[in-house]
């Protein structure tokens, strides 16, 4: 039987990871190392020079071996690798993401960063994002399918498989676009709003991002614009 390691960025008691982890029950043995609470856009980050704390944790799903991790999700690929399981995955799912993780954005996801760490250690990784809406009818629909399809994706050293789900309606998805190449682009562009001055000339800023569609032909962040699924082979840096 495959072992399987699960985590993802949002936190353990995310709703996103418990679906995934009921849908990973039928190809392994599941084994569930994820964030306390939410850790989204660590990236790649591991933790050096403090202490990670990992603990038993309750899941409401039956029969898999759930642990909290203080650390970053990296950090829960590594642990649950080398320490918590009593032996080393054969596959490593990052996910379901409340957020999509496309283009630009993955350098800064945390999903994704723990899927590379995974490919690192030598697992097979995938990545799985869904829209920030409630709205699952694509995702509940299709994610058992997309989940066997990148199992079965031959992946080089460093190469995680990358899943998108849109967020509308079951009667407005146009199907599944695959091999998308990575966007240039971003959902968001980049901006800060001052919300306080301080005395001294400081400021407190907050991320303003500007909500953008435009992106070129043939990547992820077009397929979900036009709502498809985005499956696609990612290449990490150096790979």
């Amino acid at each position: 039987m495959k072992r399987i390691l699960i985590t993802n960025d949002d936190g353990i008691d995310a709703g996103g990871i418990h679906r995934l982890a009921e849908a990973a029950k039928e190809f392994g043995e599941v084994w569930v190392v994820a964030p306390v609470h939410q850790r989204s856009a660590a990236s790649h980050s591991i933790t050096l020079r403090d202490p990670i704390d990992v603990f038993p944790h309750d899941f409401p799903v039956e029969g898999v071996h759930a642990f909290a991790c203080s650390g970053t999700p990296g950090d829960c690929v590594r642990v649950g690798g080398l320490n918590i399981m009593p032996k080393k995955p054969h596959i490593v799912l990052s996910g379901i993401n409340y957020g999509y993780n496309v283009a630009t954005d993955i350098q800064y996801s945390a999903t994704a960063g723990a899927a590379f760490e995974a490919a690192f250690q030598g697992y097979h990784a995938i990545a799985f994002s869904e829209h920030i809406d409630d709205n699952h009818e694509v995702t509940n629909k299709y994610l058992r399918d997309m989940l066997k399809e990148a199992l079965e994706v031959k992946l080089e050293y460093g190469q995680i498989v990358n899943v998108n789900f849109p967020g509308c309606p079951l009667s407005e998805f146009k199907g599944i676009r695959r091999d998308v190449a990575v966007s240039r682009g971003s959902f968001f562009k980049d901006r800060y709003k001052v919300i306080e001055h301080f005395e001294g000339g400081g400021v407190r800023l907050m991320v303003d991002g500007i909500y953008n569609e435009k992106c070129e032909e043939g990547t992820d962040f077009r397929a979900l614009v036009e709502n498809y699924i985005s499956f696609g082979i990612v290449n990490n840096i150096g790979c």
